[in-house]
């Protein structure tokens, strides 16, 4: 291969596939936030746990323009930062659907239907077994699937895994994403101020509007971002809604696809090995300056969910103490562990099946039960998204710890057994997949 086309082939490894750059920083971050985890639960269990929770439960007054929020620090992070969390989810479903995995249903109708089972049977099972009891309105803890810890045990596999395990896995997880941020809105939101609901709708969809119009300077949707956000939180509709709706208004747009740049490329990609890194810095200036609104968000927001918002708030969220006497192993605990640990993996395996008996895809050749029952076990992962969705199912604390418990139970007993369970379904040294044509969206 010539240096020319070595680097052309090397700018669309690296810049014009989002869907690699994403799997990588999930991989790194899932460690991060397992590692916040495990040490958040060893605070809350040694003999500093009072520290933890006055942490948790300090309060603290922002103020801009005379407006002011006062609330703890618990509720900071779960207000605010996981705002940011979902506007990051929601930039993710929106490129997926317009330019990605999800666009079409040809190419969406797997993962959906697997997340649809993976949501499904979780719920059933929580509901057979606490639905007539105070701990019913849990249902929806063990629905979705955690991204970047299950992208993360993943990783440890390597090579092994096909890429088109691996497209399945994030695919179903972002439906599941967007399943959870639908049961939030519905479900679990209190009494609503309507008057705060609607400035927020209208701002974003002023913010809407001006995407349409070509507007992309990211000071105007985080302007607007903010005022959608004080107006959900005031409305009694949790914030983190005002996260996604702005993640959809951001604008996605086209830049030329990979075979007409590495085209383009070639004939300034040649010389002597300094002449190329120059021409290489100088044309990843020129991508990156062709973003869309929505990739530059994204590329930008990233790093900084995985290695910091998603970790900060399992130190304050992953803290349950088991030592101290009032936790109970009771029905909450037990419905949320079965559900995760063996109602997603029935769920999903059963609703691909399905699909696939019905005729409404063709199974990829690497997806052979054994390896789907593996994503399966690895779609028990829950953490992130069942820790937060508890947090607004139970303002008991007792119940909430309790429920906790089985969330990371269940996580962390999935996580190991789809690891072992992979291990051993998938071969050794795999035939090579070819990378997939990348999208023209970039």
């Amino acid at each position: 291969m010539t240096a020319s086309a070595a680097a052309a082939s090397s700018i669309r490894r690296q810049v014009i596939l989002p869907f690699r750059r994403f799997f990588e920083t999930a991989s790194a971050g899932g460690a991060v936030l397992i590692a916040a985890a495990g040490f958040a639960f060893l605070w809350a269990n040694s003999p500093w746990a009072p520290a933890y929770e006055a942490m948790k439960h300090a309060q603290t007054t922002a103020t801009i323009a005379g407006v002011g929020v006062d609330k703890s620090l618990a509720h900071w992070v779960n207000d605010f930062l996981m705002a940011l969390f979902f506007f990051v989810v929601g930039l993710e479903i929106k490129r997926e659907l317009v330019a990605g995995e999800l666009r079409g249903w040809s190419r969406a109708a797997l993962p959906v239907i697997g997340a649809l089972g993976g949501m499904v049977g979780p719920a059933l099972i929580y509901v057979m077994i606490a639905g007539s009891t105070a701990y019913a309105p849990g249902w929806g803890v063990p629905m979705a699937t955690d991204i970047a810890f299950a992208v993360g045990v993943l990783a440890l596999i390597g090579d092994r895994v096909p890429y088109g395990l691996k497209v399945f896995l994030l695919a179903f997880a972002i439906v599941d994403d967007l399943g959870a941020v639908i049961v939030i809105a519905l479900f679990y939101t209190p009494d609503v101020a309507v008057l705060p609901l609607v400035i927020s709708l209208a701002t974003c969809l002023l913010a809407a509007a001006y995407g349409r119009q070509g507007g992309g300077r990211p000071i105007v949707f985080v302007i607007l971002g903010a005022i959608a956000w004080y107006a959900m939180l005031k409305s009694g509709v949790h914030a983190t809604i005002a996260g996604v709706l702005m993640a959809f208004t951001v604008p996605l747009r086209q830049v030329p696809d990979a075979a007409a740049l590495g085209e383009a490329l070639t004939p300034r990609l040649s010389g002597s090995p300094e002449r190329i890194e120059v021409e290489l810095h100088s044309l990843e200036a020129l991508i990156e300056e062709r973003r869309s609104p929505l990739h530059n968000f994204e590329h930008k927001l990233q790093p900084y969910v995985a290695f910091l918002i998603m970790p900060i708030f399992a130190l304050f969220n992953a803290g349950v103490n088991v030592t101290g006497g009032t936790l109970e192993i009771g029905i909450g605990t037990l419905a949320v562990f079965l559900g995760l640990l063996i109602g997603k993996p029935v769920g999903i395996v059963g609703a691909v099946m399905l699909g696939s008996w019905l005729k409404l895809y063709r199974l990829p050749p690497e997806m052979n039960l054994r390896a789907l029952f593996g994503m399966g076990l690895l779609g028990g992962i829950g953490f992130t998204m069942s820790l937060f969705i508890a947090d607004l199912a139970f303002p008991d604390p007792v119940m909430l710890d309790e429920v906790k418990l089985g969330v990371l139970c269940a996580s962390v007993v999935a996580a190991f057994l789809g690891l072992a369970w992979l291990r051993w379904v998938l071969p050794a040294s795999p035939a090579a997949l070819p990378d997939p044509e990348p999208s023209s969206v970039t």
